[in-house]
């Protein structure tokens, strides 16, 4: 076999090594930066609701509308990295989120808070732009960890942001921290549009032939079909959680607020370092391993907090497991749907994430009833119940090598 220049020297494999580890940091560092804008507004629900005049049930509409906002965004936007150039791509939608961000904190009512929620969600899919963009840069035995790095990034930003918002919000009111996600964004457009690499697709499709294409992936691959149900009853879990907790905490016995609800943030985000180890995990054996272990994990979690949520130790215990749990499964999932479409990670990230978020709506929703009707109980119970369904699809599912799925098999003539 013919010597490749990476082979003879092992200086350009070090320089190739170093550069894809300082891009990966920045995309991680990004993801993170990006995401944190659909979190900020769970520990401040109270705040909001106080100073808009509105009842908590109301506000809790504020979590669940900019995940329905990001749903959608996936749906529209997210497909169209594998038609565009990804740098451009994501800095523009940087500079979009940057102006959401601040009409956000300018909302003089609950009706426009919604709508600006809404925006902030519909733009904050850069995460899902920046992911399938690591995986294409990634060597093949590396995928998953390099993956898994991101994810950790954007794990750290999801449970950080909780943190961080708490405690602006308890010092400066919840607009703060809104303003200072607008400047955070428009940095972060100056340094992707400065640092990030030219990623130049493969694929040449109008838009409305990229969607259908979407379509027909999700009813010819069963894998991604359940990897996408997987996740999105996950996330339900999760967010059913999340969105409840500042009321829990506001009760008696804890009568805790928006400071505690970012420190227990804080604990759950310990838990992003686990990120590379499932990552190698699911490299070296199997990602059906990994969803297995994430949807016991996550239910055990609510096993642990119906039990012992009102000390503080064993809520603490919970939020670990939790967290934990979901992250296991959306390293594992989204390391099997960008083996398996390595032409076509955008539109198969864009089925997972959409799914995704439709479930943490959902979840959303579902724990807001939940506490309304039966308190800590019912939150409980609708984080649990909504994993069952996913017990059954882990059940039947295949353990499968990476079947590659060629580009000529998911363009629409």
């Amino acid at each position: 076999m013919r010597p490749t220049r990476a082979m003879a020297n092992p200086i350009f494999v070090s320089t190739q090594e170093q550069k894809l580890q300082a891009t990966t940091l920045l995309m991680a560092i990004g993801v993170g930066v990006a995401v944190a804008n659909i979190y900020y507004c769970q520990p401040l629900l109270g705040i909001m609701a106080q100073d808009l005049h509105v009842s908590e049930r109301h506000t809790g509409w504020i979590a669940t509308l900019t995940q329905v906002g990001t749903a959608i965004g996936m749906l529209l936007f997210v497909p169209l990295g594998d038609i565009a150039e990804r740098r451009k791509l994501t800095v523009r939608m940087c500079v979009f989120v940057a102006f959401a961000a601040l009409l956000t904190a300018l909302a003089p009512s609950f009706s426009l808070l919604a709508l600006f929620s809404f925006l902030l969600g519909l733009g904050s899919v850069i995460p899902h732009l920046i992911l399938p963009f690591a995986a294409h840069l990634a060597p093949e035995g590396a995928r998953g960890k390099v993956v898994a790095k991101v994810i950790s990034g954007m794990l750290v930003g999801i449970l950080l942001a909780r943190t961080v918002a708490g405690f602006v919000g308890a010092a400066f009111g919840w607009r703060a921290i809104f303003f200072i996600s607008a400047g955070l964004m428009l940095g972060l457009a100056i340094a992707f549009r400065e640092l990030l690499p030219e990623s130049h697709p493969s694929v040449q499709m109008h838009y409305f032939d990229l969607l259908r294409s979407v379509g027909s992936m999700v009813r010819e691959h069963r894998g991604l079909r359940e990897s996408a149900a997987i996740g999105a009853l996950l996330f339900a879990s999760f967010s059913a959680f999340w969105t409840t907790l500042v009321f829990f905490l506001a009760k008696p016995p804890y009568h805790y607020g928006a400071r505690m609800a970012g420190g227990l943030g804080l604990l759950a985000a310990a838990s992003a370092a686990l990120a590379p180890i499932v990552g190698r995990m699911v490299d070296r054996r199997s990602p059906k391993l990994g969803i297995s272990i994430a949807v016991i994990t996550t239910l055990a979690s609510y096993a642990v907090m119906i039990a012992t949520g009102h000390w503080l130790i064993g809520l603490g215990l919970g939020v670990i497991l939790l967290d934990v749990g979901v992250q296991t499964g959306h390293i594992s999932n989204q390391t099997r749907i960008y083996n398996t479409f390595p032409h076509a990670r955008s539109r198969a990230n864009t089925v997972y994430m959409v799914s995704y978020f439709v479930g943490g709506a959902f979840g959303s929703a579902l724990g807001n009833a939940g506490w309304h009707f039966f308190g800590w109980a019912g939150v409980c119970a609708a984080g649990a119940v909504v994993l069952l369904p996913a017990l059954l699809i882990v059940r039947t599912m295949r353990e499968e090598k990476m079947e590659r799925v060629e580009e000529t098999e998911l363009s629409v003539a």
